[in-house]
């Protein structure tokens, strides 16, 4: 481990899907993402993201473009944007147009993250795409009329992005981390490598809270493993679930990290210094919406105490010389 763990150094990020919560309200679910993103506005996270999902019960944020608006108007600093975006269900030319007067409304505010993926499932992908010959395997022509329509326009241009010509929009991809680095090539907007790794995470006062309250995330996981997707469940002290669920579930969480604040302090440069991520996105689902409030508050104190122990550190030994106080 570092002297000075990556923790103080890596920005942290916020990733939301609006949840609905079992006897919760959409519009509830919509006040909460603001109340969040003005609560990590306030901690000093730099980006509060939405992802693009259909046809999920429970998952409320299917007109991301729309909710990122709705957020950005009830912040004036942190950064918001898709994680992601899935391209091939839009023609380029809206994803433009929509991102482009994002952007205008809230300029130097917005990120947007592309996938290929549907979001959702094959019934989703053919109501979203009308065909399931569309596979997703013409993402790299998508994006390059994506760039095309925000960037400069060109002499031979006869369809153009009002707004978004000329907005240069950031454009983050999801790939796979090992793939990413191996097969970088510098360009004119990145000369090495850039990765923002995302993960869940759920701090709380002790590991057995933390243990508890996650018994909702991993509930929400059984369900749609089952074919029953649905609102956020309440946390259980007991799961009822098969030996094949329970690997399932260690699978899908196995880099999750939920625990009182020593302990994800731990797990988490180690993640960190494995990943060497760039920048962290964090995702937190809990049934009461103040436990989440409450550990993303634990999340930044981690960090902030990370970036204050060096400099206490070099205080106390500056203390304990006298001779560096001489005149």
């Amino acid at each position: 481990m570092p002297d000075r763990p990556r923790l103080a150094t890596t920005p942290l990020s916020i990733l939301d899907l609006a949840h609905l919560r079992q006897g919760g309200t959409v519009e509830e679910a919509f006040r909460n993402s603001r109340a969040l993103a003005q609560h990590a506005e306030s901690l000093g996270y730099k980006r509060f993201w939405l992802a693009e999902h259909h046809n999920i019960h429970g998952v409320e944020c299917s007109a991301t473009s729309v909710l990122i608006g709705y957020i950005a108007n009830a912040t004036s600093k942190i950064r918001v944007g898709s994680g992601g975006i899935m391209l091939p269900n839009h023609a380029p030319l809206v994803i433009a147009e929509q991102f482009g007067t994002l952007e205008s409304l809230f300029p130097g505010r917005i990120d947007l993250g592309l996938g290929r993926a549907p979001g959702g499932d094959s019934a989703a992908a053919r109501a979203l795409r009308r065909s399931l010959h569309a596979t997703g395997d013409d993402f790299p022509e998508l994006l390059d009329e994506l760039r095309r329509y925000l960037g400069k326009p060109q002499t031979s241009q006869r369809v153009h992005a009002y707004p978004g010509e000329g907005t240069s929009v950031p454009i983050w991809l999801l790939p796979a981390l090992q793939i990413y680095r191996s097969s970088f090539r510098p360009s004119q907007v990145l000369d090495r490598p850039y990765a923002m790794v995302g993960v869940p995470i759920l701090v709380a006062d002790s590991n057995e809270q933390a243990q508890f309250l996650a018994t909702t995330s991993i509930q929400m996981f059984l369900n749609l493993i089952r074919g029953v997707p649905g609102p956020l469940p309440s946390p259980t002290k007991r799961l009822e679930w098969t030996a094949e669920e329970r690997e399932m579930v260690n699978a899908k969480f196995g880099a999750a990290i939920f625990g009182g604040p020593e302990r994800v302090a731990a797990r988490l440069n180690n993640f960190l210094e494995e990943t060497q991520a760039d920048e962290l996105i964090v995702v937190t689902n809990t049934y009461q919406f103040e436990d989440r409030l409450r550990s993303y508050e634990l999340l930044s104190n981690l960090a902030k105490q990370a970036r204050e122990e060096p400099q206490i550190a070099k205080t106390v030994e500056a203390y304990n010389r006298p001779e560096l106080f001489t005149t």
